[in-house]
């Protein structure tokens, strides 16, 4: 009897065996024809958008526009603009930038060789720094610098501790290493998060005393930072003939002329002016101030300033390794001037 009751139920057990041997073979062929559509999608995709419009290949060119007075020039397109690398006119786009767009900002200030002086001069910083921290969104850091480059206050929102930093600064030693310390700033701007405005505000003299690092590759760095720079110098010279006028620096003053003060300052005069020409080749903005007066006036405008520029971007038809020249302009300028950065540092091709 048992055998006979196997024997009626081995039927059904073998259809039920089949039945779900069947289900798997058709979730296997199901998984199967899945997995080639998403290759062939994949592979329709690749072909139609080649590597060369990938994030990594677009180039970012802020740029900002002034009139004959030096007003900015609003409301512009991208139709508007001309984007030239090596020579060849690029496609130009042009992002819309949200209202109240985060910003990451680290002031770089010399506290080396006659920095000193100035901070009387640079007193009103702080003051001018209120917009930025009203918005709620912006993150700040402070470095200073003479012969070596140190990190006095790390990307905080606290406006207080950056208000203490900026009121407590000390002189420094003999040397100025300007590029190091935008290289250094750079570096920590690098860091940040994407989307965040990225900007360096340098206070600084003129001349390089002292950096290891090069013109050309503070450049790069900047540009594949894609951060903006502005750079508020002075004059050493120019500073001490104020400062002996006014009677501000007793101790620097000798009796009659010091013709091997001139000597030196002349030959100070003949090398190049550093700041100015990292912010031609970045597209920044560069003020030289000598009063309080004028370095207020230089911080009202960069603080007017940093939400407007146009952020353009490209993609390179030849984007072949090593160093571009680009060139910015306006289709019609109308007495209109672009501020841009002219080169770029690409790292392959296709």
């Amino acid at each position: 009897m048992r055998w006979m009751k196997f024997c009626a139920m081995a039927p059904w057990n073998a259809r039920q065996v089949s039945l779900r041997y069947i289900g798997l073979i058709i979730a296997f062929a199901l998984d199967v024809f899945i997995l080639i559509s998403i290759f062939v999608f994949v592979a329709h995709t690749s072909a139609q958008e080649p590597t060369l419009r990938s994030q990594s290949n677009i180039v970012l060119v802020p740029a900002l526009v002034k009139d004959s007075q030096g007003g900015l020039v609003y409301g512009l397109e991208a139709k508007n603009f001309v984007i030239e690398d090596e020579g060849v006119e690029q496609a130009v786009h042009l992002d819309e930038i949200p209202e109240g767009q985060p910003v990451s900002l680290v002031i770089a200030i010399q506290t080396g060789r006659r920095a000193g002086y100035e901070f009387q001069r640079m007193k009103g910083l702080a003051a001018m720094l209120d917009p930025l921290f009203e918005a709620g969104t912006a993150r700040v850091a402070i470095v200073e610098f003479g012969s070596l480059v140190k990190l006095r206050r790390s990307f905080t929102t606290d406006e207080g501790l950056i208000d203490d930093d900026l009121s407590n600064l000390q002189p420094g030693d003999n040397k100025a290493a300007i590029l190091d310390a935008i290289n250094y700033s750079i570096d920590l701007l690098r860091k940040e998060a994407e989307g965040r405005e990225r900007v360096l505000l340098l206070v600084s003299e003129t001349r390089d005393h002292g950096s290891a690092h090069k013109v050309p590759e503070t450049v790069a760095a900047i540009g594949q930072s894609n951060a903006v720079m502005y750079a508020l110098s002075f004059s050493p010279g120019i500073s001490n003939i104020l400062d002996t006028g006014r009677g501000n620096n007793i101790g620097e003053m000798h009796k009659g002329i010091n013709f091997l003060d001139l000597g030196y300052r002349s030959a100070q005069a003949l090398r190049k002016n550093v700041p100015s020409a990292v912010v031609a080749m970045t597209g920044g903005e560069y003020e030289l101030f000598a009063s309080g007066k004028r370095f207020d006036m230089s911080m009202t405008s960069f603080t007017n300033h940093l939400h407007s520029r146009y952020w353009l971007s490209f993609a390179p038809k030849d984007p072949h390794p090593g160093l571009h020249q680009i060139r910015v302009r306006l289709k019609d300028s109308n007495g209109n001037t672009v501020l841009a950065r002219t080169s770029y540092w690409a790292e392959g091709g296709k």
